[in-house]
């Protein structure tokens, strides 16, 4: 009996023991409940702080890319300066190869080029016997002549010059000249003040720097008092066979209606036409150009329907395009009447040409 109370009471022990324990072993799923619940919890905001980071991370690859082409951008180019020696309106300076003319509308550089040069070809043909129409005998006396026809035409210089050279044929003469009588022979001149002037102290200027002779160098020519581009050019061309262009009244009228410059400046005029030429042309260019101008291009009323290049001329239809009645309109030789020199060169009398009369001849 004592025994069977000892064992109920160890048994009533072990249960309570037991029943002690279990709660412990219960609590153990319990935790790992809880720890699965927090892994769940971490792998399921681990996504999301991912797709968070990767949100961030596209977007500043995003802003990246907008903002790399403003980095790569090359720095805004500055505008082109054209270089002033481009430019050929220094005087003293032969025109610059460089400038360019503008084309015509709808005409190309290189078209311009063969045209023009047509244009002085078929010229070239008209008037073979072109000339310088100052007479002249040496430098001295072409500076002189070229200085008195501002303003007049060569053929009243050519009328004027015979007394002039006679009283006073050299540099020296002429330097120390009393100014009245200079300007007695000038007088039909127009402007004889100014031009007795002028003649005088270009006179004076080469005895004292030049030795009384004429400079062959476009530097020293424009030196001279009253000697300016054009007269150094018809200087050295006629004088000196150095090419130039002389861009007087006719010139600048007649490459302005041939659209060969749309310039208005003289050194300006110069610089374009010459760069459509070579240079070799430029003393015949002019010649061919200022007789044309004389001739037949007037300023007024110019003869289209006589113009031997017409079907080259922009400007055709200007003037008179009826035949017979632009051959009334042409002028000196082309028009049967005497040139402008005294003493011509023999191929332009060979041509048909004639001389004109004499200052008084009537």
């Amino acid at each position: 009996m004592k025994k069977t109370a000892a064992s109920k009471k160890s048994a009533a022990a072990d249960r309570a023991s037991t029943t002690e324990e279990a709660p412990a072993t219960e609590e153990a799923p319990a935790a790992r409940k809880s720890a699965a619940a927090k892994k769940a919890a971490t792998a399921k905001k681990s996504p999301a702080k991912k797709a968070a980071t990767a949100k961030k991370a596209s977007a500043k690859k995003a802003s990246a890319k907008k903002a790399a082409p403003l980095k790569r951008q090359a720095p805004a180019k500055k505008p082109a300066v054209v270089p002033k020696k481009a430019t050929a309106a220094v005087k003293g300076v032969a025109p610059a190869k460089t400038v360019a003319p503008k084309p015509p509308r709808g005409e190309s550089r290189t078209a311009l080029v063969r045209r023009a040069r047509r244009i002085n070809r078929e010229l070239a043909e008209v008037y073979p016997y072109a000339h310088p129409e100052l007479d002249f005998e040496n430098p001295f006396q072409l500076v002189v002549a070229t200085v008195l026809s501002a303003q007049t035409t060569d053929l009243r210089v050519n009328q004027t010059t015979p007394a002039l050279f006679a009283k006073y044929p050299t540099p020296e003469d002429l330097a120390a000249a009393v100014p009245e009588e200079v300007e007695e022979i000038l007088r039909p001149t127009g402007f004889f003040r100014a031009k007795t002037k002028s003649v005088i102290g270009l006179s004076k200027a080469l005895t004292e720097d030049f030795g009384g002779e004429v400079p062959g160098r476009l530097e020293d020519l424009v030196k001279l008092p009253g000697v300016g581009r054009k007269t150094a050019f018809v200087v050295l061309g006629n004088a000196f066979g150095r090419p130039g262009i002389t861009v007087d009244t006719h010139f600048q009228r007649l490459v302005r209606r041939w659209r060969w410059t749309e310039e208005t400046d003289p050194d300006k005029i110069e610089a374009a036409v010459g760069a459509l030429f070579p240079k070799s042309d430029w003393t015949d260019l002019s010649h061919h150009v200022i007789w044309h101008g004389r001739r037949i291009c007037h300023a007024r009323k110019p003869a289209c329907g006589a113009c031997p290049i017409a079907p080259l001329c922009p400007a055709y239809g200007e003037g008179e395009t009826d035949p017979e009645k632009a051959k009334k309109l042409l002028k000196y030789e082309k028009g049967g009447f005497p040139g402008q020199r005294l003493n011509p060169p023999q191929a332009y009398l060979d041509a048909g040409g004639k001389p004109a009369p004499p200052l008084g001849a009537g």
